[in-house]
């Protein structure tokens, strides 16, 4: 891992929040519902905890125009903190 990338996992890691949601959104493309159900993450919650991911460039959503179901993925780079979680 490269310096940002060990910055990243840092941030990532000193959260339970945000490694609970790596970890379920690692089976692929995810709404916040299951995110948060896969998670045991109140949906209440899960709104900032992928903002959170999106602004690291962790996660991101591939259809930001809607209003519901949005999906969420992980990034190449959280591909590569999620396999470094374990």
């Amino acid at each position: 891992m490269d310096d940002n990338t060990l910055k990243t996992f840092a941030y990532i890691s000193i959260s339970s929040y945000r490694i609970k949601a790596i970890k379920a959104m690692q089976n692929g493309n995810e709404t916040p519902t299951q995110i948060a159900n896969d998670s045991d993450i109140r949906l209440s919650h899960i709104s900032k905890v992928l903002k959170e991911l999106k602004d690291c460039a962790v996660a991101e959503c591939i259809n930001e125009q809607e209003r519901k179901n949005r999906i969420y993925r992980l990034t190449p780079l959280g591909h590569e903190i999620a396999e470094n979680l374990d």
